[in-house]
Order: C-alpha cells, then structure tokens, then sequence
C-alpha cells in the first residue's frame, strides 16, 4: 500500500518543491523533495501502535511532519520555527494536527502530524486517503519550513 501512496504523491505534489522522494515499506512511508538521500526534516505515514494513541485498540496511522535531527535543541528549533507561522498552515490542516514530540520511544525527535486511530488497512481507498493528507502536509509546511534555511 505505501509503495502507492508514493506513487500517487509523486502525481500530485506540487512540482514548485522538486523531485518528489519516498521510501516506502510494509509499514510506512518517508517523503522528501530534492536530494537523493533522505533528509532529516521530512512527511511520514507510518502505522504505529495502539498504546501510542488514546483511543486505537488494535493499531494507528500517523500522517504528518517529523523533524528527526539527533539533538533534541536542534527538533525544537525547526518545530519552534512551524509555530511562529501556525496561523498560516493551521487553516490548511486544521486542528487534527498535532505539534509535539515524537510517538514513540525517540525523546529529541519532534513531529506535526495527525493519528488515525484503528484504520481499516485493507480499505482500497486508504493509500489515496494517505496521499492526499500528507500532500496536505507538504502544501501548508514545506514552504514554511524552507523559508527556515534561507
């Protein structure tokens, strides 16, 4: 299914932010625009576990924004800088999406991201639901975020 979700984003994203990238597995998908390697500051859609999210009996899906760099200072700062312009990318998100620490057990490790709790993994419809949430995703905050670095 993620293999598809990169497919269809690779359709959709908007050409403007570069060469679309995924790495896609059983379990999840990461996104990125330009370079070849994967970036630390990048779009995922990833089931994680029930005991991650209030609500999930069996399992969830978080899609959404993860800021991974190896010094929680470092997170902060790109999470710091998403916030300073929430008023703009809120209204494209709305208030599904979550700004916090990393689900999981990854302490410097920050995200914006949405869970969707007990999903129906086999729904034929699921992987273009994916795709367009996290183009969602890139639309409101890889420009934000790219106006970070200049």
């Amino acid at each position: 299914m993620f293999d598809d979700v990169g497919d269809i984003l690779r359709g959709i994203a908007p050409v403007a932010l570069g060469a679309c990238r995924y790495r896609a597995h059983r379990y999840g998908i990461k996104v990125w625009f330009g370079t070849e390697k994967p970036i630390r500051e990048h779009y995922e859609a990833q089931v994680i576990g029930a005991d991650e999210v209030e609500g999930a009996s069996v399992l969830a899906l978080e899609v959404g924004f993860h800021a991974e760099h190896p010094q929680a200072t470092e997170n902060d700062s790109v999470i710091a800088h998403l916030r300073a312009h929430e008023r703009g990318w809120r209204r494209a998100l709305g208030k599904e999406a979550e700004v916090g620490v990393f689900l999981g057990r990854q302490e410097a490790w920050r995200r914006v991201s949405e869970v969707w709790p007990d999903p129906d993994l086999g729904a034929s419809d699921l992987g273009l639901e994916i795709a367009l949430r996290l183009v969602d995703y890139v639309t409101a905050l890889e420009p934000v975020r790219r106006r970070r670095r200049q």
